[in-house]
């Protein structure tokens, strides 16, 4: 019985990062470089490449399975740590298409962190609990962005509700 739990949940989770990654494939349909915040074992970008072959997928995480994720190829490049850490953060300055933050930011730092790694008209997908959510589209407002699209998403089989974020970064701002 444990195994088939086990099984539903690795399917429920395959599903919602295929929608996930449909959403992004809406508005930008080829990114060049993506990079997944708080990626793990990187399931998602694993996931994602089958509708982007010829994006490159890199991932960060505080833990070192992202180094494993990148041994076992569902990732180009991995980076122990955190968006906040100057160490990661500062040589990916404006490199990435696509940034996906699979949860809310921590902090204020957090997102700003985030929105620096784009590159001009670049694409943030931020998937939130629904009370959250208005706070951080204003958030997101006041750095200038635009909210490219907003669903409600039902995640898994216990229909928790969250809501899709995905904001453009302006062109003219870091």
């Amino acid at each position: 019985m444990n195994r088939l739990r086990t099984r539903v949940s690795d399917l429920d989770r395959h599903r919602r990062h295929r929608s996930t990654a449909r959403a992004v494939f809406r508005l930008h349909p080829e990114p060049e470089s993506w990079l997944d915040v708080g990626t793990g074992e990187a399931h998602f970008p694993g996931t994602a490449r089958e509708l982007f072959p010829y994006t490159a997928f890199d991932g960060v995480d505080p833990d070192p399975r992202v180094l494993w994720a990148r041994a076992v190829e569902r990732l180009e490049e991995a980076y122990v740590g955190t968006l906040t850490d100057p160490h990661v953060a500062v040589p990916l300055r404006s490199r990435y298409d696509v940034v996906t933050l699979l949860r809310a930011p921590d902090s204020r730092e957090e997102l700003h962190a985030a929105l620096t790694l784009l590159r001009p008209a670049g694409l943030l997908l931020l998937e939130v609990p629904h009370p959250l959510s208005e706070a951080l589209r204003a958030e997101l407002e006041s750095y200038g962005c635009e909210i490219a699209a907003s669903t409600r998403l039902v995640l898994d089989r216990f229909a928790t509700n969250a809501h899709r974020l995905i904001a453009r970064r302006p062109s003219g701002r870091p």
